[in-house]
């Protein structure tokens, strides 16, 4: 297990006492072991996507929640946690989007399971919303939700599922290589769009607290969060007073959520006249190697579109 940041260690612990893009390069064949293929268990769609493109065809990636579920409101079943029986080792977020995942692997067959920490090397931010934070969430889940963390991540993944499988150690290392080399270029050509188009003073509100990440990395700071905490709607007095705060800000844009639409999102839209966009949480539909890819360049086209339509 990879060496964390004492805040991160005790959320983790926190959490087991809780019991259509195409591809540029191709992974890297690897030799696969003697005693078979490993199976490496993932949390969420983002990590999938991470897992498979880094192990290639040499390990077996495999969800522990089928696709359809929402993380934030999963509960364990039984023929879940039994999947965890079969796994070598498991790629967790762990830093409170899939806390379940700690009571899973207490309630298993394998209580000891290797558990790769992807979030060991990640810069966290706060948690936005007081309810979060008052519901003990001391930082922001959604780290995978910018192109930088996510490079991180599979710089980490890589490394500790080499640890863990060194027969096929360098595969890994030169396809998480050439997977952060797309990456990154998703968001050098999200920059150069923005270069022309952007406005760097755009003033940004959004529905819950995801994407401080992503917008972050844009140097764009958020100036109102509309939901206490992730799927909590605002109580009307709530709500009433984002919207004061939206206008007294002079908010331009809000971001909402691709696929999980809120009602009160209308009611805003209509009271403020403000812009509104949705990005993709990159939780909903199948598990894809490229998923992470296809949704991000989605979310960065988002970005773009929201920068250049409020630009002067």
């Amino acid at each position: 297990m990879t060496s964390i940041l004492p805040n991160r260690r005790l959320i983790l612990a926190g959490a087991l006492a809780a019991a259509a893009m195409p591809a540029v390069t191709m992974p890297v064949r690897a030799v696969a072991a003697s005693a078979g293929r490993r199976r490496f268990g993932v949390t969420l769609h983002p990590y999938y996507s991470y897992v498979a493109n880094i192990v290639g065809d040499a390990a077996e990636v495999v969800p522990i929640i089928p696709a359809g579920f929402n993380p934030h409101a999963y509960e364990p079943r039984p023929e879940d946690i039994q999947r965890i029986g079969g796994l070598d080792a498991i790629v967790l977020n762990g830093i409170g989007h899939d806390d379940f995942a700690g009571r899973m692997i207490a309630a298993s067959a394998k209580p000891s399971l290797p558990v790769v920490e992807s979030n060991a090397d990640v810069p966290l931010l706060p948690a936005a919303g007081m309810a979060a934070r008052a519901a003990g969430k001391v930082v922001n889940p959604h780290s995978f939700l910018s192109i930088t963390n996510s490079v991180l991540q599979v710089a980490t993944i890589a490394r500790e599922l080499g640890r863990l499988d060194p027969d096929n150690a360098a595969a890994y290392a030169a396809n998480a290589r050439a997977y952060s080399r797309r990456l990154r270029q998703l968001r050098a050509d999200a920059l150069a769009k923005l270069a022309t188009a952007g406005n760097a003073s755009l003033r940004v509100a959004t529905i819950h607290g995801a994407y401080d990440y992503l917008l972050r990395e844009f140097g764009l700071e958020v100036s109102a969060v509309v939901e206490p905490a992730h799927g909590i709607e605002p109580s009307p007095a709530q709500l009433a007073e984002t919207i004061a705060t939206m206008r007294k800000l002079d908010v331009q844009v809000i971001f909402s959520e691709l696929n999980f639409p809120s009602a009160y999102v209308e009611t805003i839209r209509r009271e403020t006249g403000i812009r509104l966009y949705a990005f993709s949480h990159i939780s909903h539909g199948d598990y894809a190697p490229d998923l992470f890819e296809r949704e991000m360049a989605r979310n960065l086209d988002t970005l773009v579109l929201a920068m250049a339509e409020a630009a002067p």
